[in-house]
């Protein structure tokens, strides 16, 4: 046959069709009891949306996006990730202007030139859910029991959920200062992945999954420990809320998320099932985000979620 998929995209055929419905049927459930509307954006945006929300030395920036450029050649690009879309839609619509509080929800397909490998695609899809508008705690561990209960009613099992805080550019600033110093009597051994990072976001270093660089950075100091006193009162709350809520978490200093907008609270919901690529869920708090896409300074947490790592993860039960 001349014609196949495309690498690293996938047919979901009429015997699998039941299962995405299935899964697609229980997020809505749980999304619109904890009273989240659903919100669908456009496929692909200009690009210097992502370039300048996701922050132009990220992965996804640097070399993951597909990108082109149309008859009038405007720079587009199909979306890698979601919440710079929402953040757009919520300023382009003033839905700040009609309440205090904004929360949606999305299901849609994303798009990232990465190495296909197992539960991560070129064309992939994910749920997730923002909140815009909310600075107290309580948000944070709203938005993080919302994806726990999505996957204890889909009977998810052998799932963890790790937070920790990344602080604010007041203190974070201070951080990266002291984690670099330490970065210096072990940059030559690490990784080059990490030694690229150093520059450019060396927090990520602390991420990683190379057991070399994992092994280096051991007694590396964490985020954790060096947060401003608003920071760490925010951290504190968060945690004494989730304990109230009967969410069982683990605090990891390591958990750095990927992307530049990200403040104080970040968090992972990780599988024993899905081997090295074991996160399900990835989320957190982004303060800076949409005063950095031209809005007024506006408080706002969220996650994201991969719908065919879940579906594996389900299907190994």
């Amino acid at each position: 046959m001349k014609f196949k998929s495309i690498k690293g995209t996938k047919d979901v055929l009429p015997e699998e069709s039941h299962q995405w419905q299935y899964v697609e049927q229980a997020i809505r459930s749980v999304m619109h009891a904890f009273n989240y509307s659903e919100i669908r954006t456009p496929v692909f945006e200009e690009t210097s949306l992502f370039a300048r929300g996701i922050g132009e030395l990220t992965d996804i920036v640097g070399k993951e996006m597909y990108t082109f450029r149309d008859r009038s050649e405007t720079s587009l690009t199909l979306k890698p990730e979601m919440t710079a879309s929402v953040i757009r839609a919520y300023l382009q619509h003033n839905l700040g202007e009609q309440q205090p509080l904004v929360k949606v929800y999305y299901l849609a397909p994303m798009f990232r030139q990465e190495r296909p490998q197992a539960g991560r695609l070129r064309q992939f899809h994910q749920f997730g859910a923002e909140a815009i508008g909310g600075q107290q705690p309580a948000i944070d561990a709203e938005i993080i029991a919302l994806s726990v209960e999505i996957f204890q009613s889909l009977g998810v099992q052998n799932i963890t959920t790790k937070i920790n805080s990344v602080g604010c550019e007041t203190c974070r600033a201070a951080y990266k200062a002291k984690l670099k110093n330490f970065l210096l009597s072990v940059r030559s051994e690490l990784s080059e992945e990490s030694q690229r990072r150093f520059d450019a976001n060396p927090l990520r270093i602390l991420d990683s999954k190379d057991e070399g660089d994992r092994r280096l950075t051991a007694e590396a100091p964490l985020m954790k420990d060096h947060l401003c006193e608003e920071c760490a009162k925010h951290f504190a709350e968060l945690q004494a809320l989730l304990g109230a809520c009967a969410v069982s978490f683990q605090v990891d200093g390591r958990i750095v998320r990927g992307l530049d907008y990200y403040t104080k609270t970040a968090y992972e919901i990780v599988s024993t099932d899905l081997g090295s690529q074991d996160a399900l869920v990835g989320g957190g708090r982004y303060d800076l985000l949409v005063e950095e896409l031209g809005g007024k300074r506006t408080p706002s947490v969220g996650f994201a979620a991969g719908i065919e790592r879940l579906l594996i993860a389900m299907e190994k039960q």
